[in-house]
């Protein structure tokens, strides 16, 4: 990489994360949808309209800045899980991710084959990614309209458990439509193995972790908050070099862990986590959306 194009890169990574903060509080002043103002200050400012912010010039390393960002946001939203709530709402969450993602991955499929004339491997691919809410949308739709518990808890643990599943399924999907024979027969087998092992490694982690921050003294006072947040990116990291796609079913189940046990600094890691996550989601979302261009959308 070239001094100018790493310059170029961070000056977008920079002003993505500007801009997002920026427009989070905006929304937030004026009571407007924080999402909707993201993605129109990330079309105004990405490479069709003002040329300030252009994706690509970050290169491969956009790939491994999303997946940080969201894996932050995965583990804050399983920090806010309750599993007693989770246990009185399941048979509605279980519905939610399973049959909810069926039907949704059907209709997609339909749509893209039937409306978009598209073919049947794209349709499906399609069908497949679009099973995915995500927290990313969910959780500031779900805390800006303070919905009632029952339905906030459903939505959230659902936002939050479908990013997972869905992510798994759309790179199996991908590796069904790329090399169909090979991968056939290991479809179903590779999403198990993404999502139990990344259950284990979380589950693991997410252990290690609990008892570091129980013990006294063996992090340094005030550096609790910053010593989770390098050790979810480890974790993270760690799940995807052994199987890929595994990291984000690790990070969202360390998550649910910490958040239902206790912890001398909850209160604390909760308000930085939080903070945290309006700062990520602004840039993924200013980011994104100057990466879509305006040509492609209309065609």
């Amino acid at each position: 990489m070239t001094e100018a194009s790493a310059s170029a890169g961070a000056l977008t990574l920079a002003t993505a994360t500007a801009a997002g903060i920026v427009s989070q509080s905006i929304a937030q002043s004026l009571h407007f949808p924080g999402i909707v103002l993201l993605l129109a200050v990330g079309v105004l400012l990405g490479p069709d309209v003002a040329g300030i912010i252009d994706p690509k010039t970050l290169g491969d390393a956009l790939t491994q800045v999303v997946g940080f960002a969201v894996a932050v946001i995965l583990f804050e939203g399983g920090l806010h899980l309750d599993v007693r709530k989770f246990r009185r709402r399941g048979k509605a969450i279980n519905r939610l991710v399973t049959w909810g993602a069926i039907m949704t991955a059907v209709g997609g499929t339909a749509a893209a084959r039937f409306i978009m004339g598209w073919g049947w491997r794209e349709s499906v691919l399609f069908g497949c990614l679009v099973i995915v809410t995500g927290p990313t949308v969910v959780t500031p739709l779900v805390r800006r309209f303070k919905l009632v518990s029952a339905v906030g808890t459903i939505l959230e643990a659902e936002g939050v458990l479908i990013d997972a599943v869905g992510a798994v399924i759309a790179v199996v999907a991908l590796e069904l439509a790329l090399e169909p024979a090979e991968v056939l027969a290991k479809g179903v087998f590779g999403i198990g193995v993404r999502l139990g092992l990344g259950a284990l490694l979380g589950l693991v982690g997410g252990f290690v972790l609990w008892a570091l921050l129980r013990v006294r003294n063996v992090i340094a006072e005030g550096l609790e908050n910053v010593f989770v947040l390098a050790m979810v990116w480890a974790l993270y990291q760690a799940a995807e070099t052994v199987v890929h796609e595994s990291g984000i079913a690790a990070v969202t189940v360390a998550g649910l862990l910490l958040g239902n046990v206790r912890l001398r600094t909850e209160r604390e890691l909760l308000a930085f986590k939080n903070q945290l996550v309006v700062l990520l989601i602004g840039m993924l979302f200013v980011l994104l959306a100057a990466d879509v261009r305006i040509a492609d959308v209309v065609a």
